[in-house]
């Protein structure tokens, strides 16, 4: 098992699910640039959050034509395991990896603070390890963040197991109040449907070190290293 982080010009949390995978979880990490054509023995591939290119045109719409992103579809499509945080999870979206779009925000302003999220369910390689009945708190920083699809894609989503997280309170409740930036039904999660490909806007990879008083995130991360050692 070897974590690839891909870096493109203008991510800045590349560091950070670094640090989180190689000295919290103590698994084999290395970066990829954008440019790169060779994802070097990687068997799992993070897109991280930041502001690929400048977040031109849309967030995500030029990184999707990197390189690189051959060689992640070619990954994904051969069944290879593809998590795309913020940023990436827009990148994402731009590929045709995921459903949906990211919109921006309905406040139309840049939105940085903690918020909770529910897990769906447990039959995903991410949440395997997420306590359903908890409300993880997880920061957000995104201006963009807005998930959207048409209604037809939300029922496939929903009847198929494919909505990972949804915005909820400190209780677990589901609230209009609770969604940050007016996400279709508080949506914060999804996966392709056959379930290797994963994006979502919370950034679990700064809420998983017991320095900084949150370590809701790390249940993300053991949910993927139990599917893998398992």
């Amino acid at each position: 098992m070897k974590f690839g982080i891909v870096v493109f010009p203008g991510s800045n949390c590349d560091e950070d699910m670094v640090y989180v995978l190689k000295n919290i979880m103590g698994h084999d990490t290395v970066k990829l640039w954008h440019k790169n054509t060779d994802l070097e023995g990687c068997t799992h591939i993070i897109l991280p959050g930041g502001f690929s290119y400048g977040d031109y045109l849309r967030s995500g719409a030029i990184a999707r034509f990197s390189p690189i992103m051959e060689k992640v579809t070619e990954h994904a499509s051969n069944g290879g395991f593809v998590f795309g945080v913020c940023n990436g999870f827009q990148i994402l979206c731009e590929s045709g990896l995921l459903p949906g779009a990211l919109l921006h925000n309905n406040s139309r302003k840049f939105t940085c603070k903690n918020v909770f999220i529910k897990a769906e369910n447990n039959s995903t390689s991410i949440t395997s390890k997420v306590p359903l009945n908890k409300a993880l708190k997880i920061p957000i920083a995104h201006g963009e963040g807005k998930y959207f699809a048409d209604t037809d894609t939300i029922k496939k989503l929903t009847d198929n197991g494919q909505i990972l997280f949804r915005y909820c309170d400190e209780n677990g409740k589901v609230t209009p109040e609770s969604n940050p930036n007016g996400a279709t039904e508080n949506i914060a999660g999804v996966c392709n449907a056959a379930k290797n490909v994963f994006g979502m806007m919370p950034h679990p990879e700064r809420a998983s070190d017991k320095e900084l008083g949150n370590e809701d995130g790390r249940f993300l991360f053991e949910s993927i290293l139990e599917k893998v050692l398992a």
